[in-house]
């Protein structure tokens, strides 16, 4: 194995001053031009850190002390902060993190989309940025006897105990813990992942943000619900008002959340939420966007973007639940949104049916493979509207915008990174991109959406 060449040795205690802030919200300090990514430390302070771990072109260091702290610094509200992983940036200002996200954006625009020129507005946040989830899914444990259901502490399964997230809706804190209560006073045992033994896996909340509806999920590993009438009784009578108690079966000894296998057990299959003037149909494994007030902000950036008079065919690929089609459809003439995953299409129907849309066709399938086919039917898109996975856009899927030529590309992105690879392609086969617009999804994260417009 090759000797790694750095000017630090693992253990080196050294004095530095931070530069920079990666994408994770880890703070850089360089010896000798050498990074050491280090957590909890923002720009331009000053202090003393520890040398932990050594690769090739970058190492990892633990923050000892800060000497000298920015404005930007606040302290963060969350008691669990420093333990669990679920946040990034509390100890930020909300203004600081707009700017380092901002940054993240413009940086990546510059250097791997090497588009200089081109507008990066200011990041849309949010007015209050707290409490903005409206699903939270917990592993529950075992603790010195006691049942627990929380996050995962960083980097183990070890698992902590939390009354309140800050990040999640009120409703859902109260929902895990009544949930885990009355489970625990009916004999229900946790899930222990050592010995694959035990009942209670996960337990999950999602809230109708502008319905108020409450939806209670039990995943567990067995199809029997031990002492079921009761703990349902128990969890009406703890959460009044709530709209749907539903069972998920997950036999299998993985770290995939849910199984195959959903019943409800008291209430509603689904609860109902508004985005905007659009109503969908949320059951407990529907994919939906966990920040329904930013995506309005996001869906609405992109529906600007497309310029819609009502005369344009789109094509929505990587559709989801049809949550940006069934936007793009009130103002078009004809949408077709495809998705790989057949569920997720099943879903976007339903939802156009619940809004009395159309005009919005979907299909299941890989949008590489489906919009050519649409294409030779004779189906003409004025705009492509693609909203990927993280990973971007498949080359195949670029490459077919690139020959079907649409006169738009709209193109919404969870991962600047990869959106930046994909404008790069896209600029090389003859679109321009006129703006970026990121959005604020997920405070106190690191993560950043944006929207982008190409014009052929």
């Amino acid at each position: 194995m090759a000797k790694i060449q750095a000017p630090v040795k693992i253990k080196d205690v050294l004095y530095v001053t931070f530069t920079d802030l990666t994408h994770e919200g880890k703070a850089v300090a360089k010896v000798e031009g050498y990074p050491l990514f280090v957590e909890g430390a923002l720009p331009d302070e000053t202090g003393e850190i520890e040398v932990t771990k050594l690769n090739k072109g970058y190492g990892f260091a633990k923050l000892i002390r800060l000497d000298q702290i920015v404005p930007e610094r606040v302290v963060p509200p969350c008691s669990v902060y420093d333990e669990c992983g679920g946040c990034q940036l509390q100890h930020m200002t909300y203004e600081g993190q707009l700017k380092m996200k901002y940054n993240q954006v413009r940086n990546v625009i510059d250097r791997i989309a090497k588009l200089p020129d081109v507008p990066v507005h200011p990041v849309l946040g949010m007015e209050d940025p707290w409490r903005y989830r409206n699903k939270a899914q917990v592993p529950v444990g075992m603790n010195s006897g006691h049942i627990v259901a929380g996050f995962y502490k960083k980097r183990s399964h070890d698992i902590i105990d939390m009354t309140e997230c800050l990040i999640q809706h009120e409703q859902s804190d109260n929902i895990i813990q009544k949930v885990k209560d009355v489970c625990a006073a009916n004999g229900v045992m946790p899930y222990d992942e050592q010995r694959h033994k035990g009942v209670l896996r996960h337990v999950m909340a999602r809230i109708g943000y502008t319905t108020g509806e409450m939806m209670a999920v039990l995943v567990t590993r067995t199809a029997e619900l031990p002492n079921k009438e009761a703990i349902i009784k128990g969890i009406r009578d703890a959460i009044p008002g709530i709209t749907s108690i539903v069972q998920n079966v997950n036999p299998d000894k993985t770290n995939v959340i849910f199984g195959n296998q959903t019943r409800t057990l008291w209430g509603e299959d689904v609860i109902y939420d508004l985005i905007g003037d659009v109503k969908f149909a949320i059951s407990a494994r529907s994919f939906y966007q966990v920040n329904p007030v930013q995506t309005e902000v996001l869906y609405g950036k992109a529906l600007e973007f497309a310029g819609l008079t009502g005369d344009e065919v789109v094509i929505d690929a990587y559709c989801g639940i049809g949550t940006i089609s069934l936007f793009l459809a009130k103002k078009a003439k004809e949408v077709y949104g495809v998705e790989i995953v057949p569920q997720a299409i099943e879903d976007a129907k339903k939802n156009a049916a619940l809004n009395g849309i159309t005009n919005a066709q979907f299909q299941a399938g890989k949008a590489e493979e489906v919009i050519p086919a649409w294409y030779k039917q004779g189906i003409r898109p004025d705009v492509i509207v693609v909203d990927p996975p993280r990973k971007g856009c498949d080359d195949a899927l670029l490459q077919t915008i690139l020959e079907m030529k649409p006169k738009k590309v709209v193109y919404v992105s969870c991962n600047p990174g990869t959106l930046a690879r994909d404008l790069r392609v896209l600029e090389d086969g003859g679109y321009k991109t006129c703006e970026v617009q990121p959005v604020d999804m997920f405070p106190q994260t690191t993560h950043v959406e944006a929207v982008a417009v190409l014009t052929l």
